[in-house]
């Protein structure tokens, strides 16, 4: 069939039935929609769209966790470092992070998405950079909190991007390609320094020097591309013909509260999402998962290490921690499509937390170095779910603009103050069980689990309700126009479970 016209859509004839339905054509008011071409334009995003956030993540995790990685080449030598002021220097990293995420969340859609990124990751590829020149404890220092101050708004504004091209259906999937970036970096992060780790001494550098130069180079081009990459939303988009701009229209009008008001910045929103306690139970639960994410991805290395007793090389551990983060890439990716597929959340965040906790619960026990190295992929397999599925979960449950941005931010901003505490949880002290970071972690991600738990249940509970029209009295006096505007509080909201 013909593709739409922009013309031929308004904000009227745009809202039509549920998106659920199985026919092939569905009908948008007036407008027909032709399930063949909405997949060529979904294949047509991915093309523009993944590869960039995908390489942006990548770098950012990179730069943000290779500290780990030049502390085996030097640096704590170099730069006079005693007791806990590696560990300090890591941490405080977050501080100006998670303090940077909201605000930059609230502001992305004024300062234009494209330029906001931009920016974000230009001034960090240079801070990065320059960090290979610091002479002290006290320049480390400054370089760690300017990163995480400009880095921090970057994972965040990269998500509510997703949401203003990508469906309910199609999120997780996207948010999932963030974490196989997040797990490549694991995987090269350590091989890419043990080669550049031969340059110690060219020009008179060591080379955790060059390290921290090599790979925040990248990350400053890469920033200047992006000003010209990323369109700031469909509407912009250079490589979306009109049928095509008209097709994203209609399926973001077949989404509930999904209204051409919603996607527009409200005050009202955002002190609806700061006062929603179902935000603040999600981002309590992330705030457990990525104290295991971020203890995991820098110290496992160490954790490897520690059951080696010396029997294998610096460059034979990283090689070690590649399966790892290939089995967490690869099943996040699985589950990601099985739960966009179904929308199912809830569900596969308890089944895969559960795994993680059955993984430390091998590392702690008094076993041979076969079994322990066995428990790091049993985390792994559980790692990128419980920690990036949530991320999905809780903004298809936002259909406003406001509220998902506020939401977003939150959940990001408590969550990762996890990253405050995780350089502490394996101190050199507890070597070689490290059970007090494993114990730790155990706990966190347990609790995690135990909470998403709940929240599915919960979510079931209230579809119910609404199903069976308990909720209805709310909006009895009410124009469909109004009920369409109240977004999750509306009775004909269901929540993705």
């Amino acid at each position: 069939m013909a593709y739409l016209k922009s013309s031929d859509v308004t904000e009227e004839n745009m809202r039509g039935p549920s998106q659920d339905s199985p026919t092939k054509l569905e009908e948008a008011g007036s407008v027909e929609i032709d399930h063949v071409a909405e997949k060529k334009l979904v294949r047509k995003l991915d093309l523009y769209i993944i590869p960039v956030v995908m390489l942006l993540y990548l770098l950012s995790f990179l730069d943000r966790v290779n500290i780990g990685n030049a502390r085996l080449y030097g640096m704590e030598k170099d730069l006079g470092l005693e007791g806990n002021q590696f560990q300090t220097a890591v941490s405080l990293l977050f501080v100006t992070y998670i303090l940077s995420e909201l605000p930059s969340n609230l502001v992305i859609k004024k300062f234009r998405p494209s330029r906001w990124i931009s920016f974000i990751a230009t001034i960090w590829g240079i801070i990065a950079t320059l960090t290979g020149l610091c002479n002290n404890y006290a320049s480390l220092i400054a370089c760690r909190l300017l990163l995480g101050l400009v880095e921090g708004g970057l994972f965040p504004g990269m998500a509510i991007y997703l949401t203003l091209f990508y469906t309910k259906k199609e999120l997780a999937l996207r948010i999932a390609y963030l974490f196989v970036s997040a797990a490549l970096a694991g995987a090269t992060g350590g091989l890419l320094a043990y080669a550049i780790g031969f340059m110690d001494g060219v020009a008179g550098l060591r080379g955790w020097r060059w390290i921290m130069i090599i790979e925040g180079l990248p990350t400053f081009v890469l920033g200047i591309a992006t000003w010209f990459i990323l369109a700031d939303d469909p509407a912009h988009a250079s490589y979306l013909t009109p049928a095509d701009k008209a097709l994203m229209i209609v399926r973001q009008n077949r989404q509930a509260g999904q209204t051409a008001s919603a996607q527009r910045f409200h005050k009202q929103d955002v002190i609806y999402g700061l006062t929603d306690w179902k935000i603040y139970a999600f981002c309590i639960g992330q705030f457990g998962a990525d104290a295991m994410l971020y203890g995991f991805s820098t110290f496992l290395p160490t954790i490897i290490k520690s059951f080696s007793h010396g029997h294998w090389s610096t460059a034979q551990i990283q090689a070690l921690t590649i399966p790892c983060y290939a089995l967490g890439a690869l099943s996040y990716l699985l589950v990601a499509r099985l739960s966009d597929a179904q929308q199912l959340r809830g569900l596969y965040c308890v089944i895969f937390g559960s795994i993680s906790v059955i993984g430390y619960g091998i590392l702690m026990a008094d076993t041979s170095p076969g079994v322990h190295y066995f428990g790091c992929f049993v985390i792994a397999l559980g790692l990128y779910v419980v920690a990036g599925l949530p991320l999905a979960w809780l903004p298809t449950n936002q259909p406003r603009y406001g509220k998902r941005t506020t939401a977003g931010g939150l959940q990001l901003m408590i969550g990762n103050t996890s990253g405050i505490m995780a350089p502490f949880l394996y101190p050199t002290s507890s070597a070689p069980r490290y059970i007090k970071g494993h114990a730790v972690s155990l706990a966190m991600v347990g609790y995690a689990t135990i909470l998403y738990g709940c929240m599915s249940l919960y979510f079931i509970r209230v579809n119910a309700k609404r199903q069976r029209g308990e909720e209805d009295a709310k909006v009895a006096r009410m124009e469909e126009e109004e009920v369409a505007e109240m977004g999750d509080r509306s009775p004909r909201f269901k929540f993705t479970i």
